[in-house]
């Protein structure tokens, strides 16, 4: 593979842009024909499968059906094959999730364990890892993104679930995350229960957000439009707390000395997917059959200490497959 650290081939979107998908620009394409597919069994076209209908082990229908296809011999007239003639996969993702998604100070390029799956997937589409773009979105655009054909995928630490499954297609679960709290160091408060009649930040659109209104209902829910805003009204003291997934809240306790996560366990499991619209099932397919690689090589892993294991710990196994199975 080449260097992970070469400057992608497209410009990010700026960081202005963290709030405003309507600022990024649109692409048009119309698809020619390519090279003939190879012999080899290969993900079958979106066009053959209809999306589940039932949220009941929805992955049964993204199991890929074949060896994956390298970037010469991919399928004709498939997503994939769309998005090579195109050039560059086109990836919403996060610009202010540290150590996920966020613009470094230094090089001003949105690097994270999150934007290393899109260099995977640009790896396996054009055989080059930096031919992608990224638009940054929050965490309420990422469905309607999606839905829209904004973006190909995205990668934005998205909690797979039932709801969701109904809107759009998920990958198999590329991350084991879970719900927990951050809090001012010497904070009594160790969990949800103990920040009643208390202001605590959830970004909008979130499950996490859907988590605290459900789980303390007593708390007073404060949304912003990302964790970096929920960041912003804990430094100004407007909120005791922000509850988020513990790999975000990592990223944010790195940034504060005054922030402490309490060693408590997750109030939830959050298992991340990699987004899709609904009818790229092919795509999907594809997209699985890589991540499948990436657990078998050890990759997946190298990715996790790369960005995870300083503030999470070692590395855990990689999220099994399951593809609708237990």
């Amino acid at each position: 593979m080449t260097s992970r650290w070469r400057k992608p081939i497209l410009a990010v979107a700026s960081f202005a842009s963290v709030t405003a998908l309507s600022a990024c620009t649109s692409f048009s394409y119309t698809p020619t024909p390519l090279p003939p597919e190879a012999s080899a069994p290969q993900p079958t076209s979106s066009a053959s499968t209809s999306k589940p209908s039932k949220c009941a082990n929805p992955l049964a229908s993204y199991e890929p059906t074949g060896l994956l296809p390298t970037p010469a011999t991919l399928p004709n007239g498939s997503t994939m094959a769309k998005i090579q003639k195109r050039g560059r996969l086109v990836a919403g993702v996060s610009a202010d999730t540290y150590l996920l998604g966020s613009r470094n100070p230094f090089t001003g390029e949105i690097e994270g364990f999150d934007i290393d799956m899109v260099r995977e997937v640009a790896e396996a589409i054009f055989g080059n890892e930096n031919r992608y773009q990224l638009k940054v979105i929050t965490a309420a655009q990422r469905i309607p993104a999606l839905e829209k054909g904004d973006v190909d995928i995205v990668a934005r630490n998205m909690t797979i679930n039932c709801d969701r499954w109904k809107q759009i297609a998920f990958s198999t679960e590329y991350y084991r995350s879970g719900q927990k709290i951050l809090v001012r160091e010497g904070s009594k408060a160790n969990s949800l229960n103990d920040l009643e009649g208390q202001k605590v930040c959830a970004p909008r659109g979130t499950s996490s957000m859907d988590n605290l209104i459900k789980e303390a209902p007593k708390a007073i829910a404060v949304p912003a439009d990302n964790h970096t805003g929920c960041l912003a009204l804990f430094q100004q003291g407007q909120v005791a707390a922000i509850t988020g997934d513990d790999t975000v809240l990592a990223g944010l306790a790195a940034q504060d000395p005054y922030a402490v996560v309490p060693k408590q366990k997750a109030f939830t499991d959050e298992p991340y997917g990699l987004g899709f619209n609904e009818r790229d099932v092919d795509f999907v397919r594809f997209v699985n059959a890589r991540l499948d690689e990436m657990r078998a090589s050890g990759e997946w892993t190298r990715i996790y200490n790369r960005w995870l294991r300083d503030a999470l710990g070692p590395a855990p196994d990689p999220p099994r497959a399951v593809y609708g199975r237990t």
